[in-house]
């Protein structure tokens, strides 16, 4: 039968992706001994390179436990006939399409968490712990967590809720209007998403008046960028960790920075943080990730028309009945190949867009604040210096701290020899 082919194919691609994944992070791990390149010598000392060696395994071992048991877990219920029960309950509260789909994703999402909290719980409040890394609070672990749950139900619900809309008064043309409202709601939450969505997590203070924003304001004016909305975020409330970001366009455009980033580096370095975040929205980053993003939503949306009046599909997870919920779920399980091929192409795209951004940065202020931004934060956050190329390739949207450095440091020689 097809559906028993389709469903041998969903099992063979869950563990095929868990032993790519098993096997990328043998070859990182192999490399962690490895030399620290020349561009980075000194950049740990004796005490700092043990501690940062010791954080790499842990979250090793961690990741090859929590991965094992995830996939472990899935399997069961699949074979289990988990899918199915958890339709039938579905059913059981509502036969109408639309809460029939909300409870069936509803039980998968609580599963789910039932089995990622307590692994996030021991990452956050072990591993994280015991490098200095971890400053939440079980309370607030657990707001966090409710907080997120809601949002899924409120967006995600009404996602859901559309498409099926959608899909039940314009058949399978319903992925044109369908992607017309997920283009919409990209759209409205790269402009208000620092807006609505940080306010529910962290308290946002405009920048104060001194020389920091002084600096940034000058800086701004200098590349011609307009920039009103300078914000703190209170970072520190759950992670050492430092970070700055841009987000929203238009008037609603704003720089993000984490008191911890402010903290850590001195004021012209952050002007070179600063720097590259603008870069990404001179080189028009943030519209190209975004158009491709909608691209490929649509591409994916007109495949899953092609397929979603397939009853196999359903067949194939254990629902006996079939529906647009399973057909869904079944299709993105299928699918997940052509997701993480399309993965690799949106990361080494974005890696092109760090180095540009890098690159921007350099020639509207100068490589060293930058480079030297680069240093501290990666010496705070005990960044892998050796990664696995293989590794790198599949999994980094940012490249590697020494193939930045090294790529300021020629571009700065050849302004130089050009100049």
């Amino acid at each position: 039968m097809v559906s028993q082919v389709l469903s041998y194919s969903i099992i063979g691609i869950l563990i095929l992706h868990y032993a790519v994944e098993t096997t990328l992070e043998i070859l990182n791990a192999r490399k962690f001994n490895d030399p620290v390149p020349e561009e980075l010598e000194g950049l740990y000392d004796q005490e700092q390179y043990r501690k940062s060696q010791a954080y790499k395994q842990a979250n090793f071992r961690f990741g090859l436990f929590s991965s094992g048991l995830s996939l472990l877990l899935l399997l069961c219920f699949f074979l289990g006939g988990g899918f199915g029960w958890a339709d039938r309950v579905a059913a059981s509260v509502s036969p109408l399409p639309f809460p029939r789909a909300l409870v069936f994703f509803g039980i998968l999402g609580l599963g789910s968490d039932l089995v990622a909290t307590p692994l996030s719980y021991y990452h956050t409040f072990v591993i994280e712990e015991r490098f200095g890394f971890n400053k939440t609070t079980p309370s607030l672990f657990f707001a966090d967590k409710l907080k997120g749950w809601a949002l899924m139900g409120l967006l995600g619900g009404g996602l859901l809720a559309g498409i099926l809309w959608f899909y039940q008064w314009a058949g399978t043309a319903f992925w044109i209007y369908a992607w017309a409202l997920i283009a919409l709601f990209t759209l409205l939450l790269n402009l208000f998403y620092s807006r609505l969505i940080v306010p529910l997590f962290n308290k946002q203070e405009p920048l104060e008046e001194g020389s920091l924003k002084s600096r940034i304001e000058a800086y701004a004016g200098k590349v011609g960028f307009a920039l009103k909305n300078i914000f703190i975020i209170d970072g520190s409330r759950r992670s050492t960790r430092a970070n700055a970001y841009f987000s929203g366009l238009g008037r609603e455009k704003r720089v993000a920075l984490y008191d911890t980033l402010v903290e850590d580096l001195e004021e012209e370095e952050i002007v070179a943080v600063l720097a590259h975040e603008i870069g990404h929205y001179k080189k028009k980053h943030i519209a190209a990730n975004l158009v491709a993003s909608v691209a490929l939503t649509g591409l994916t949306l007109f495949l899953l028309s092609l397929f979603i009046n397939n009853p196999e599909l359903s067949l194939a997870i254990g629902v006996s009945q079939p529906s647009f919920h399973a057909a869904l779920l079944s299709f993105a399980l299928l699918y997940s190949p052509v997701s993480a091929a399309t993965g690799l192409v949106m990361n080494w795209l974005s890696r092109r867009f760090e180095f540009q951004a890098d690159a921007y940065a350099r020639e509207t202020l100068a490589a060293q604040p930058l480079v030297a931004s680069l240093k501290k934060l990666s010496q705070k956050n005990l960044s892998n210096l050796t990664p696995h190329p293989a590794y790198v390739f599949v999994h980094y949207s940012h490249p590697p701290l020494a193939a930045r450095i090294r790529a300021l440091n020629r571009q700065g020689r050849q302004r130089k020899q050009n100049g």
